[in-house]
């Protein structure tokens, strides 16, 4: 077992973060699970068990991605547990911000940057050691908000951020051997929207953007992936 490879997603209770767990763990990965909500990690959990042949492939940690100390646990235990990370998908987000620049309520504001854009940071900096060892494979979730002018949007300024960490976490490890790719997906249908989009991609087909990044050889590095659904039939 010990050569089979270990993915760390964070956000993973859900949407995103679960598809690319099912999806991973079909191809052979071992897994740690990281997540604010306990009850849906352990579910996900018993479900991917049974389908692997054995709990002892899954690890679950509960984390906020906003707590340094927490990302070092998770990170601890990931180690304790499998010895080893080959891939970290740093995937945990949020969105919701009605009324805009001029109406937005700024605690919310608040929460999304220190998820998007510190969560992600401080999950890169506590992984980055096992992944220097690994000679792995760093993706984070952009979007394709991150990419385009959106009216009063600072979940896109956020977007934008984490596409700035992917560029510039890639500049910092040139040479090392680690892979790093955004992951940057127009609308998709998860629990991040309140009302379900009409028109959307599924958290499949991000996760297979994700596998598809990871399935390369050593020498390939896809440095970004942009996905969006086919436009609506007019």
């Amino acid at each position: 077992m010990a050569n089979q490879p270990v993915m760390l997603i964070t956000g993973a209770s859900s949407g995103i973060g679960a598809a690319t767990a099912r999806a991973a763990a079909k191809q052979g990965y071992r897994l740690v699970l990281a997540a604010r909500s306990e009850a849906k990690l352990s579910s996900l959990a018993e479900e991917l068990g049974k389908e692997m042949g054995g709990a002892d492939r899954v690890l679950t940690v509960q984390c906020d991605v906003q707590d340094s100390d927490d990302q070092k646990a998770m990170v601890d235990a990931a180690l304790a547990t499998f010895g080893q990370i080959d891939a970290v998908f740093a995937n945990a987000g949020r969105g919701g911000e009605p009324g805009g620049f001029s109406k937005a309520d700024p605690e919310v504001w608040k929460d999304m940057i220190l998820t998007n854009i510190y969560g992600v940071g401080l999950t890169v900096q506590h992984c980055l050691p096992a992944l220097r060892e690994s000679k792995g494979h760093l993706l984070l979730t952009g979007s394709a908000a991150g990419r385009v002018t959106i009216p009063g949007s600072m979940y896109s300024a956020t977007k934008w951020a984490v596409s700035a960490i992917g560029y510039g976490v890639r500049e910092e490890l040139r040479g090392s051997g680690i892979r790093v790719t955004l992951i940057e997906p127009g609308m998709v249908d998860t629990p991040f929207f309140d009302e379900q989009p009409e028109h959307a991609l599924k958290p499949e087909d991000v996760a297979n953007a994700v596998m598809y990044a990871v399935s390369q050889p050593a020498h390939v590095d896809v440095n970004e992936i942009l996905v969006r659904p086919t436009p609506a039939e007019k």
